[in-house]
């Protein structure tokens, strides 16, 4: 048996090296996001969607009872100032959305907003995660696998479970379906 030695040892290496990576790189390539999206994504929004207030107080109508509900949520995809998405994860937080006209002006802001900072403060937060069958998050940034971007509206539906203990009210909802809602076009 011969011993590897210095370059013949780094070539070996290299040469493990580079079919690992190009096994690895073809598994990325062979990821089908159209396939995913399409496991997730629905065509119709779901007409018993609840804001997140709502659901909030479901969940917590059973003190101590931490059991998965099934919920379909409307929200709006932002997180109070930080960002709401998770890099390479199926994964973002939502909001409630606003109920009155000033919020759905075109270009507004609800971290810049003075009333819905306010307004915010006292809603729950919902963290959506989009799990695989192994229970895993999905490994596809949420914006890339949905065509989403902050302050976007959609319906979500799912597990979910509410921890009132929690410092900051946040609802964990683990999604099956998501349904984004158009933008409505100015003037209507």
């Amino acid at each position: 048996m011969k011993h590897c030695t210095g370059l013949n040892c780094l070539r070996a290496i290299a040469g493990l090296l580079s079919l690992v990576l190009s096994d690895a790189c073809w598994a990325l390539e062979a990821v089908d996001i159209a396939a995913i999206r399409q496991q997730f994504v629905q065509d119709h929004e779901p007409a018993d969607a609840m804001t997140l207030a709502a659901v909030r107080e479901i969940l917590t109508k059973n003190p101590g009872n931490a059991q998965r509900q099934n919920i379909v949520v409307a929200g709006r995809i932002g997180a109070r100032g930080i960002e709401p998405f998770l890099e390479n994860k199926a994964s973002f937080v939502l909001l409630e959305i606003p109920t009155d006209d000033h919020a759905a002006k075109p270009g507004h802001d609800d971290d810049n907003c003075p009333f819905c900072k306010k307004r915010n403060m006292q809603s729950p937060m919902a963290a959506v995660q989009f799990v695989d069958k192994s229970g895993k998050v999905v490994p596809i940034d949420a914006r890339k696998l949905f065509g989403i971007q902050k302050g976007r509206d959609v319906v979500v539906s799912g597990e979910a479970v509410f921890d009132p203990k929690l410092a900051i009210p946040i609802i964990q909802l683990t999604a099956d379906h998501i349904f984004i809602r158009q933008p409505i076009p100015l003037g209507r």
